[in-house]
């Protein structure tokens, strides 16, 4: 039995209490909603065990805590922990893997065809009584496309990205993706350059890591590739997309829109470029939850027990 430290249960849900409550059967446990850079130091004193989303754990914090056997993250990425000194002081660091492509998959189709088929607009005109003062049956504002038969553009064909093409090849559409490695991800789908995947795609939908390939892989010079009905899907990392870029071709209409979940700041800062879109019809954001089904959340917390439950029994 050890003492293990959640520093950020804020990001994991006020619905997520049974959960959590499970990992009392592992040691003494404490509970912090959020924890500030200056605070981080005092929490973690005398923990054998870390359990942090965001917050940043360094090589100084783990050396004043001899005692500590494990950081596990509830996340996927792991850039909050710098993992040379954790492997250099024989701290183990585990993350959580495919805990949540069910909900990223769905959510990208919930943004999708929200903005595709002007679900906002077309409540709005009924809820503000347009529709009753109307002389037709039917009001077709801005037309909206089918996916059948379009091209749908991936953008990182990982464990997301594969069951994103599921879903839109069942709807219809033609799949492509580009990977920045050249690699073969997928046989059931077509490899393509990014020369062809950014002209040819009608939907350019993104679930790749931010890493050195990916940073502004997405900017000026692709956005001006792309044809003038696509629409972009960021349910990946914000870094991906150069925002500045993205907001000039949805004002400047070289592209549709865009439905955008990360950012490179986040939470998103009130001068961000995409908050200053004069054309917010076509544009859709939503608070980094691609991610947050509450199926999702429990599969993390279950993967991040086990993870624990390994450490602590050894």
């Amino acid at each position: 039995m050890g003492k293990i430290v959640f520093l950020d249960t804020a990001s994991l849900g006020d619905d997520m209490n049974e959960e959590l409550h499970k990992f009392n059967a592992l040691g003494e446990v404490v509970f912090y909603d959020a924890t500030k850079p200056e605070q981080t130091k005092v929490r973690i004193q005398g923990a054998d065990v870390i359990v942090t989303n965001k917050v940043v754990i360094n090589e100084e914090m783990m050396k004043e805590n001899p005692q500590l056997k494990l950081i596990t993250i509830t996340a996927t990425g792991m850039n909050n922990v710098d993992l040379v000194a954790a492997e250099k002081l024989g701290i183990k660091v585990k993350n959580a893997v495919n805990y949540s492509s069910e909900s990223v998959a769905q959510q990208t189709f919930a943004m999708l065809l929200s903005l595709l088929n002007h679900i906002q607009e077309y409540d709005c005109f009924v809820k503000e009584g347009n529709y009753s003062k109307s002389a037709s049956f039917t009001w077709i504002g801005q037309s909206f496309y089918e996916l059948k038969g379009k091209t749908y553009g991936i953008f990182g064909m990982g464990n997301i990205g594969k069951r994103v093409a599921e879903i839109a090849t069942a709807f219809g559409a033609h799949v492509i993706y580009y990977s920045t490695s050249g690699e073969v991800r997928d046989e059931r789908f077509e490899l393509v350059s990014a020369e062809d995947f950014f002209k040819r795609s009608d939907v350019v939908s993104i679930h790749a890591p931010l890493n050195e390939k990916t940073l502004n892989a997405i900017a000026t010079k692709e956005l001006g590739m792309m044809k003038n009905n696509a629409i972009i899907v960021n349910v990946g990392r914000g870094g991906i997309v150069d925002e500045k870029a993205l907001a000039v071709a949805i004002d400047e209409g070289q592209i549709a829109g865009a439905a955008v979940d990360v950012f490179v700041s986040e939470p998103t800062p009130s001068d961000s470029p995409l908050m200053k879109v004069q054309k917010k019809e076509k544009l859709m954001l939503s608070p980094h939850i691609a991610w947050a089904s509450k199926e999702a959340r429990a599969k993390l917390l279950s993967i991040t027990f086990e993870n624990v439950k390994g450490v602590i029994a050894d």
